[in-house]
């Protein structure tokens, strides 16, 4: 069931183009089910939960699914963390091992450089992910954990693991997507004494009224079952499970919420519903409030690393998720100032401040849930722009 109002943000046929973007990604099996809501100035123009939930039990998706949220974490932490930075628990500039003495990843020449919480919240720390190395690459063979694998893995014992890897830049000289998030919420917890779950519930979940965003899994009953991309339709996620991505793949390991031994990956271990990265993107659209001030949600979706080139064409990066530079260059109809992110376990979402749209779509099917045909068809049929 869709709902779509005259009140559309382009014009007053998107909701039907939506429908039939969605309905022929679930009937090709590239997408077994998804929640999706479009809102402009906090009303929601439209709102389906289409497909299903588990293929193989025939159970439909739910409006209030609850969805392994990976990357869509990092919004959450990072609006977190500049809540602490307002408080003066922690500083922008501050460097890393203020709080973290025993990390000193060093650079290929053996020194030893400053990290700041800057450098993290902005991904020019120097770090990087494991699935965007090559299979032989420092992180696999060091068996860095990106946060979605090794279940009971702790956290003090993969931050060894990604200090013993020489840095790829010196911190604020370049750009990569990384596990800064993981190392940023360690750094948030060690500064306040306070778990990393404690705080994003008492500063962001609990403020906004998020009520399925937690670390952990409150109503196992409405968790989706995972699927990942196969050679025709989306295939069950297995408990280990490898998704190819780029030169290297992505490890998963869907149990790792179950086991309370498994650090809190401050850029990809939460989980919630569709409305509740609406609430937080809304808030942090309408200036923050009440998580954050509007001088800080501004610097938050600004452009924070002007003069650096991302991996992404036309796309630079604010305090937690990209922000968009050039349209032309990006290819896309979203106005500049655009800021957008996903998840490796399917998922999309953007705000076009100039529009006032805030657009969520969550999905059980990584990753074509997150890039390629769909999510851009997506966004497509909401600006009506033609293929």
């Amino acid at each position: 069931m869709s709902v779509a109002t005259s009140s559309t943000p382009l014009d007053h046929e998107f909701g039907g183009r939506v429908d039939q973007v969605v309905d022929r990604a679930v009937a090709d099996g590239r997408i077994v089910g998804a929640v999706i809501l479009v809102a402009r100035r906090g009303e929601i123009l439209y709102s389906r939960a289409a497909g299903l939930a588990d293929r193989e039990a025939k159970k439909p998706m739910a409006p209030d699914a609850i969805f392994r949220l990976a990357s869509v974490t990092k919004p959450v932490v990072a609006a977190a963390a500049l809540a602490l930075v307002e408080a003066g628990d922690i500083g922008l500039d501050d460097p890393l091992v203020k709080f973290i003495p025993e990390f000193r990843p060093k650079l290929m020449d053996g020194s030893e450089p400053v990290i700041t919480i800057r450098h993290l919240l902005t991904h020019t720390a120097g770090l990087d992910y494991r699935f965007r190395q090559a299979a032989d690459g420092p992180y696999h063979r060091a068996d860095v954990s990106d946060g979605l694998d090794q279940p009971g893995l702790s956290m003090a014992e993969n931050l060894r693991r990604i200090a013993s890897v020489p840095l790829s830049c010196a911190p604020g000289t370049g750009w990569g997507y990384s596990v800064a998030m993981d190392v940023l919420g360690e750094a948030m917890a060690r500064a306040t004494g306070a778990s990393l779950p404690e705080l994003v519930d008492r500063l962001v979940v609990q403020p906004l009224g998020m009520h399925d965003a937690a670390f952990a899994v409150r109503d196992r009953s409405r968790l989706v079952t995972p699927y990942a991309d196969g050679p025709g339709k989306a295939i069950v996620m297995g408990e280990h499970h490898r998704v190819p991505f780029g030169d290297g793949f992505i490890s998963y390991s869907p149990g790792r919420v179950f086991d309370p031994a498994s650090f809190a990956s401050g850029g990809t271990g939460m989980n919630g519903t569709a409305s509740d990265v609406l609430k937080l993107l809304e808030a942090l659209r309408s200036g923050g409030g009440p998580v954050i001030r509007p001088e800080t949600a501004a610097a938050m979706t600004g452009d924070a690393i002007p003069g650096l080139e991302t991996t992404m064409p036309g796309w630079g990066w604010g305090l937690g998720f990209s922000v968009l530079r050039d349209p032309l260059a990006a290819s896309t109809p979203q106005t500049a100032g655009t800021w957008r992110w996903g998840g490796v376990y399917g998922h999309s979402w953007f705000v076009d401040p100039a529009l006032d749209l805030t657009v969520v779509a969550l999905t059980n099917t990584a990753i074509a849930g997150m890039m390629g045909a769909f999510p851009d068809a997506l966004r497509d049929a909401i600006y009506g722009r033609q293929a």
